[in-house]
């Protein structure tokens, strides 16, 4: 049965002292969706994504579902992989995850069918008698999603949910957020594997020092009012610089170009028949072999955004205790 639930970020703030974790952060990730949480490191994401579970409180602001408040009661519905791995290294895989359905209420039958389901659908099915700590990294990576999943949550928040993996876990991984999603669920993930971001993603919101710096489709962020065009023609570079030198509002991009092969021109010329211009003066030039809009990627477009903020990032605290305690924990093991 496919649910209906949204989850809301309203105007959350948070500061350490003098530094601003989160600065009126806002956003929502809607049924059915999966919603890619960028930004560089220490941009805030941790804190966010912690702040929604309730494991830091904010200072302002809110986190809803369906409209109310998340309570305690609520983000037991809540699915929540955290960066760094929350489980018990010298416990069994399998009594671990009965552990936790139990501690969402599931009773032990019921517990018993998710765990062997979900660890079946993971590809660590195997591995339910073994510790945790005998395991890959890619696996423990594995049976954290597993826990997250156990208890048929309503939402998913995931923290770097594909670190560590290798690129068939990664498609495994990627089919489940999409049937979680398919079924309702609204899923948010950080990643810095951009290029999966796009391809996987719904919506995508690239923050920096703990601001929403652009929210969007993916073909909504990459709208822009300076388009860029591939051109390669059989005509001199001379030739090329002249043509586009002689449109009002084109340049060619630096670096495009080199050894007289295809540049790319940007349009900063508002007419809408700027783009054709270019064309039509290419054909007359030469032989047009190839006249293509080129498109940024996710990856382009953080660039932008992060080189166009006006502040440095600064260190997110709530992630570098995480990283502070899970240092720790391998020390002493």
């Amino acid at each position: 049965m496919r649910r209906v639930s949204v989850l809301e970020i309203d105007h959350l703030n948070k500061s350490y002292g003098a530094l601003r974790a989160l600065e009126d952060l806002t956003f929502d990730v809607r049924a059915g969706e999966i919603f890619g949480f960028v930004g560089s490191n220490g941009a805030g994401k941790t804190t966010a994504m912690r702040i929604m579970l309730g494991v830091l409180a904010a200072d302002s602001g809110e986190v809803r579902w369906n409209g109310a408040a998340l309570d305690l009661e609520a983000r037991r519905r809540v699915g929540y992989m955290p960066e760094e791995r929350g489980l018990y290294p010298k416990m069994k895989v399998g009594e671990q995850l009965m552990f936790l359905a139990g501690l969402h209420g599931m009773t032990p039958s019921d517990a018993r069918a998710a765990v062997d389901r979900w660890t079946d659908r993971l590809g660590v099915g195997a591995r339910r008698g073994d510790n945790v700590e005998k395991l890959s990294l890619g696996n423990q990576q594995r049976v954290q999603l597993a826990a997250a999943l156990v208890h048929d949550p309503d939402v998913l928040v995931l923290d770097e949910p594909f670190s560590g993996l290798d690129p068939v876990a990664v498609d495994v991984m990627s089919a489940v957020l999409r049937e979680r999603a398919d079924a309702g669920v609204p899923v948010i993930f950080s990643s810095h594997q951009l290029d999966l971001v796009e391809r996987l993603c719904d919506r995508v919101g690239i923050v920096r020092s703990g601001r929403m710096e652009a929210l969007g489709t993916i073909d909504e962020l990459r709208s822009t009012d300076r388009p860029r065009y591939l051109l390669d023609l059989r005509a001199a570079p001379s030739e090329v610089d002249a043509l586009v030198a002689s449109l009002p509002g084109a340049a060619v991009v630096p670096a495009s170009g080199r050894h007289g092969g295809p540049v790319v021109v940007e349009l900063t010329d508002a007419a809408p028949d700027a783009a054709q211009a270019l064309l039509a003066g290419a054909v007359r030039l030469g032989h047009v072999q190839e006249f293509s809009p080129v498109r940024p990627t996710l990856a382009d477009l953080f660039r932008g955004v992060v080189s166009s903020a006006d502040a440095p990032a600064q260190a997110d605290p709530s992630a570098d205790e995480g990283r502070r305690r899970r240092g720790r924990r391998e020390v002493a093991a």
